[in-house]
């Protein structure tokens, strides 16, 4: 005899099951990135085993061979921040050249004051000098 639970159908999904139709196999791309994780990964274990010094060396291996696979995503990523980055760069630039402007501008209007309060004390220093 069943008992009454296991005659009912539950209709609960498990989070492990693919549904059917599903493709449960891993892209070509992500396989070939799990079998690099594990290939490096038994390598680095065995180095780590055997010399330690070895894993500078290691280390620069994997960066040398994911260079090429990473390196044109890595331009798509760097591309618009290096144009925002000169685009930021040029408005400074442009900010600066009218804070440079104007502050010439001052400069040649104090000049010029200065200048006219000049000639206007020596004007007036010979009218008020004595005629021999």
């Amino acid at each position: 005899m069943h008992s009454p639970i296991e005659d009912a159908q539950v209709d609960v999904e498990d989070p492990h099951v693919t549904p059917e139709g599903a493709d449960d196999q891993l892209s070509k791309e992500e396989t070939d990135l799990v079998t690099t994780v594990a290939a490096v990964g038994v390598v680095g274990v065995g180095v780590a085993v055997f010399e330690a010094a070895l894993l500078p060396g290691l280390a620069l291996g994997v960066v040398a061979m994911m260079a090429p696979k990473v390196a044109p995503k890595l331009g798509e990523y760097i591309g618009p921040m290096f144009k925002s980055a000169v685009r930021g760069v040029y408005k400074v630039g442009q900010k600066t050249k009218e804070f440079v402007a104007e502050t010439n501008e001052h400069v040649q209007d104090i000049v010029a004051e200065v200048d006219a309060e000049t000639k206007s004390k020596a004007a007036e220093s010979k009218e008020t000098a004595p005629s021999a």
